[in-house]
């Protein structure tokens, strides 16, 4: 039996961290949380004391192979960026190219301890693939624009192919957003995800613009839009961004099967505002954080969107127990793991999966470091830097400065050839 000894556990049901031993079953899970080398079995990682063992990280809305055009668009409102940059620059890509950005964004994630991520882009039997082979855990879809005929029927052969695989992949249906999908396509896609029991990833109210459209359009607020479209029935919806979401209709959207993804740095960078957190987590909707992709943010650094959310709003509202480390975290792992459907992720218990971000916390940054104070210590103090092992299912996929089921150079190599095709 596999065990990660003495280190500083803590997830989002915990008041305090607990040290102690993880032990992990065969089947990936773990199947006890017990005293300090205590634990019997073959040492997977041994924390020493000076490791804190948290959930792995989940990246809850990105466009990972976006990591090829990352710096080709810079400092343009969203739909500048979008119209004359980035769709022009997609137009370009071939199966190869999402595969090979795939690749570079799940090393940058693995890094970081991030396990998990939700992605929508095309060419996703690349993207499947490559998490598979990489050990990480996704929800994948393939954007839907217009009539989305063909493109749903690619999401659905996807869903086909590698739905439930390894229990690592979970499918999704991805209509793209408001003003790329007709009414009446989404309203087909979200009976389609009903019927199917998949879930619906979906860019919303990223910009003031669209909210004018509805209200200037469409003659119906945004809550009656998702609920005659019936997309507030899908088994689980993943609202991406949601800045400019009305504050006095969140009511309207906080159900369980529900999830509003922040993307504070990608929203920052390019200028669309600050979700309304503070609203959001006085109601108990839930809340999870995402990067988005790397030409707008431009890091898929989970580190760096906890502890930008845990700030901005504090700042903005001139209030610091906003957004509190705690809740941070929790955005960071459990909220963006249920969100996607993972139902045993992101907590670290009996009976759910070993997803883990091993962190070093015996540098000058951690002094004062203890189990009352580690939430703040790392949302505050810590980095993707501190970062020693990352685990999915009980297994190494990062360990310090290695990548065991990837090969970093080959994989940086290619996507430097495969970059220059695309732009040159």
């Amino acid at each position: 039996m596999p065990v990660i000894r003495d280190v500083l556990i803590w997830d989002s049901k915990r008041e305090d961290a607990e040290r102690g031993d993880i032990a992990i079953g065969e089947d990936g899970r773990i199947s006890g949380v017990l005293p300090p080398k205590s634990a019997k079995g073959d040492v997977l990682f041994d924390g020493r004391g000076e490791t804190a063992a948290i959930p792995g990280l989940v990246n809850a809305h990105t466009h990972v192979s976006m990591t090829l055009l990352r710096g080709i668009a810079e400092e343009l409102p969203l739909m500048e960026w979008l119209q004359t940059k980035i769709f022009p620059a997609e137009e370009r890509l071939l199966p190869h190219h999402i595969r090979s950005g795939a690749e570079l964004a799940m090393l940058e994630m693995i890094s970081g301890g991030t396990t998990c991520f939700a992605d929508m882009y095309y060419f996703m039997r690349e993207v499947a693939q490559a998490t598979l082979a990489s050990g990480m855990r996704a929800a994948l879809c393939r954007g839907i624009t217009g009539d989305g005929t063909r493109k749903l029927n690619e999401n659905l052969s996807l869903a086909e192919e590698f739905g439930g695989r390894d229990g690592r992949i979970l499918v999704q249906l991805g209509p793209h957003a408001p003003y790329t999908v007709p009414r009446d396509t989404l309203a087909r896609i979200a009976g389609i995800a009903k019927e199917k029991n998949l879930g619906v990833h979906f860019h919303w109210l990223e910009t003031e613009g669209e909210l004018e459209t509805f209200r200037n359009e469409y003659k119906i607020s945004p809550s009656e839009y998702l609920e005659q479209t019936g997309m507030l029935d899908a088994p689980k919806l993943l609202l991406a961004h949601s800045v400019w979401h009305p504050v006095e209709e969140l009511g309207r959207v906080n159900r369980p099967n529900v999830t509003l993804v922040h993307n504070p740095k990608s929203n920052l960078k390019l200028g669309s505002g600050y979700a309304p957190v503070r609203e959001m987590l006085k109601l108990a909707v839930n809340v999870a954080l995402g990067t988005d992709g790397a030409a707008s943010n431009n890091r898929l650094d989970m580190w760096d969107e906890m502890r930008a959310a845990a700030l901005m709003h504090k700042g903005y509202h001139r209030d610091p127990t906003l957004a509190s480390a705690r809740e941070t975290l929790r955005m960071a792992t459990l909220a963006g793991a249920s969100g996607m459907g993972f139902d045993s992720v992101g907590l670290i218990k009996e009976g759910w999966s070993a997803d883990l971000a091993l962190v070093d916390i015996s540098g000058p940054r951690y002094v004062g470091c203890d189990a009352q104070n580690l939430p703040e210590f790392l949302v505050y103090s810590g980095s993707s830097r501190d970062v020693r092992a990352t685990v999915v299912d009980g297994k190494v996929l990062y360990r310090d400065g290695r990548f065991l089921t990837m090969d970093a150079e080959e994989i940086t190599a290619r996507a430097r050839g495969h970059r220059q095709e695309i732009t040159k």
